[in-house]
């Protein structure tokens, strides 16, 4: 997104009830991609690039496509539309509903390039017959001759809008900066092919948004070639025009070789069943047997769209690049990405996926991005894990550690200690555990819970209860799964702080560590409300709000109580007691209760109590996709935890469970018709913020299949309300 259409998006809503104005939203229509490029094919015609945290290439920043016939130009962002995904694929089809003729397009992704094809068919009239029926508001027959495709297309090559030029062949052009070179072309060449410049100034400081493209200028002769932006008539063959645009790095692809991938790309995909195989070949076999196979094909579907080809993901496509109201969304986080990539772990084997490359990139990833210390930073870009802007680096800048997200490192080790058992095998992942052990030791206080650091939310700083539970859940995993793990892993033991002094069985270390965090979190027990507080503050208070983050201890504690239920009779960790297991349900059961909100709309979870951001004219606290899809998640896994014991609230606690789900599946009412899920909805049912978001797909995965395969004797269980 360039400055330009952010003022112009700013023009369009400001003043708006429920948009943010400066932002390129992304809450309805869909993406195409899976290997890196990530496009978003809007239902308006409009294609969008939104992957250069995951490739490093900007593309297209604005494009917009119409049907010409003769002199008249329809933009299909004024046509009736429907969208869908063509079956389990990213291959999206759009149909265009004009005054003269249906537009069908499908638009795939397939590594840096990206292929839309059109087919056209004039109302009541075939291709050449002068006695066709009426095919336009004119009361003339179209001659299909005389119609092409309308494609203009703003690319801003290594992320520029200034000092950028193209070169011109006959069935393409080359847009570039220096490095970047981006490239439009087409299956039938080019009838027409000028340039513009972008949105002047005079443009920018007037109150109404600019329409483009704009009409040829010839006084401008030079904006034929000093610019991003192109505008291409595209003739149409036996009614079909498909176009492609490719991004290179020119230290990688020359021209030639781009040329050549353009031609073959069209030789290899001229018709629809083509480009849906090739659009299969991006994402995982689903099948046929696997429990709500929709749901399943959608979250792997955005778990795709989201990954660099390192296997690092994005939060979600990044709508606010300025931060106008945001920090950004198009970086990885280690708490979610290696929430993800442990949801994935766990519902693999029981939904029958073969996701074993995806858990090996993930871990690879995390063992090259860990610290010196043994954490992980606050965020990286995913297509090389260097460090990305952000706010929660103390642990690298010099001052007190207080604006560090210890969560971040818990939730890694969790994971990479179940991808160990699992049979991952990275080069250097023992190395890593054992320096993220000294590193978790080093955040623990003398009490057993963490020290001051920043929350899930990056909004407040405190001891929190959702930061003590990824200590007890990686502690735990550890625990079960750290046979054999010892500090000569390490090449030098003296250059990771604490290493040096960690005892020769880590594995009953760390699960020693479970036990003082398990008992650790009385601390925070508030008999009052009967649930655990949020944080110990700053001044050594409790902040006794219901916070959806805190869910996660229901998951932390079913680790903790495999380390008993292994039986390896070390005498360490133990099973949950019986007085735990009632303080967790009634933990779950008032959080899930005390942040329910309904409205005509919608109905699930919100944040937390007293969230403010982004709520626009909105007076209360927003809905969350990620808060309700952790309370079906936190229910699943509290119910699998009580059946462990026999506890006959298991039953309610699954009914519960799949209630929550429901909001968040394809039907419910925080489920898009896309199948995403946004991060957050206005009262109203309006979409808000990152979409997809990633979390809550991982989440929703996780928990159907944890129903499904630990479940299943409480399928027809009564509801919760029952």
């Amino acid at each position: 997104m360039q400055l330009r259409d952010a003022l112009d998006d700013y023009k369009r809503h400001a003043g708006d009830g429920t948009r943010f104005p400066g932002e390129r939203r992304t809450v309805s229509s869909r993406f195409s991609g899976g290997d890196g490029r990530l496009v978003h094919v809007g239902d308006d015609g409009e294609l969008r690039d939104f992957g250069y945290p995951l490739t490093g290439r900007t593309g297209l920043v604005r494009s917009r496509i119409g049907l010409a016939v003769g002199d008249e130009v329809t933009w299909l962002d004024e046509a009736d539309t429907t969208q869908r995904y063509v079956g389990d694929t990213a291959l999206v089809e759009t149909v265009h509903e004009t005054p003269r003729a249906t537009v069908t397009r499908h638009d795939v992704t397939l590594g840096d390039a990206h292929l839309t094809r059109a087919a056209v068919e004039f109302d009541g009239a075939s291709s050449g017959d002068d006695g066709a029926e009426d095919g336009g508001d004119d009361g003339a027959a179209v001659d299909p001759a005389d119609a092409s495709l309308v494609v203009y297309a703003r690319f801003a090559p290594d992320g520029r809008d200034d000092r950028v030029g193209q070169l011109r062949y006959d069935d393409a052009v080359e847009v570039y900066h220096a490095d970047e070179h981006d490239f439009l072309a087409s299956a039938t060449g080019f009838a027409d092919l000028r340039g513009q410049l972008p949105t002047t100034f005079p443009e920018l400081l007037d109150d109404d948004p600019t329409e483009l493209p704009r009409d040829r200028d010839g006084d401008r002769y030079e904006e034929e070639r000093l610019s991003g932006e192109v505008i291409a008539d595209v003739p149409f063959d036996d009614g079909v025009a498909t176009v492609a645009t490719l991004l290179t790095d020119r230290a990688e692809t020359d021209r030639e070789a781009a040329r050549e991938r353009l031609d073959v790309l069209f030789a290899d995909h001229d018709d629809v069943s083509a480009l849906a195989d090739a659009a299969a070949d991006a994402l995982p076999a689903v099948p046929e047997s696997a429990p709500a196979r929709e749901s399943v094909v959608a979250d792997l579907r955005v778990l795709s769209l989201l990954s660099a080809p390192s296997g690092l993901r994005i939060a979600g496509p990044d709508f606010d690049p300025y931060y106008e109201h945001s920090g950004g969304y198009g970086y990885t986080w280690f708490r979610d990405d290696a929430e993800i990539s442990g949801f994935l772990l766990g519902a693999a084997d029981a939904v029958d996926l073969d996701l074993d490359d995806w858990h090996a990139r993930s871990a690879e990833m995390y063992v090259a991005t860990q610290r010196p210390d043994g954490s992980w930073p606050h965020r990286v870009w995913p297509r090389d894990g260097a460090l990305a802007p952000g706010w929660a680096n103390a642990r690298i800048e010099d001052g007190p550690d207080v604006d560090y997200q210890a969560d971040q490192t818990g939730s890694v080790v969790a994971y990479l200690a179940r991808a160990r058992e699992a049979g991952v095998d990275v080069e250097g992942l023992d190395s890593t555990l054992v320096a993220a052990l000294a590193g978790l030791d080093r955040t623990l206080e003398p009490d057993g819970r963490p020290v001051v650091c920043q929350n899930a939310w990056e909004d407040s700083a405190g001891r929190f209860a959702h930061t003590a539970a990824t200590f007890l859940e990686a502690y735990s995993e550890l625990g079960r799964h750290g046979a054999g793990l010892a500090v000569d892993a390490l090449d030098d033991p003296d250059a990771v702080p604490g290493a040096a002094s960690l005892p020769d069985d880590l594995a009953a270390h760390a699960r020693d560590r479970a036990r003082e965090v398990y008992d650790a979190l009385d601390d925070l027990w508030v008999p009052e409300r009967g649930c655990y507080a949020v944080r110990e503050t700053l001044d050594g208070g409790i902040d006794d709000r219901l916070d959806s983050a805190t869910l996660g201890l229901a998951a932390a504690h079913r680790s903790f109580d495999a380390l008993g239920a292994a039986g390896d009779g070390s005498g360490a960790g133990g099973a949950v007691d019986e007085e735990r297991l009632d303080r967790l349900v009634s933990h779950v059961e008032t959080v899930v209760d005390g942040l329910s909100h309904e409205t005509d709309d919608i109905a699930g979870l919100i944040r937390y109590e007293g969230d403010g951001w982004r709520r626009a004219d909105q007076l209360s606290e927003k809905v969350w996709t990620v808060s309700t899809a952790w309370g079906a998640n936190a229910c699943a896994e509290l119910a699998a935890l009580l059946a462990a014991h026999d506890d006959p609230r298991a039953a309610e606690m699954t009914a519960r469970a799949r209630d929550l789900l429901a909001h968040v599946s394809p039907g419910g009412s925080l489920c898009e018709p896309t199948t995403y899920l946004p991060e957050q909805y206005f009262d109203d049912g309006t979409p808000d913020s990152a979409t997809p978001l990633g979390w809550p797909h991982a989440i929703r995965l996780a928990t159907v299949a944890l129903l499904d395969d630990e479940l299943p004797q409480f399928a027809d269980a009564a509801t919760a309300d029952d």
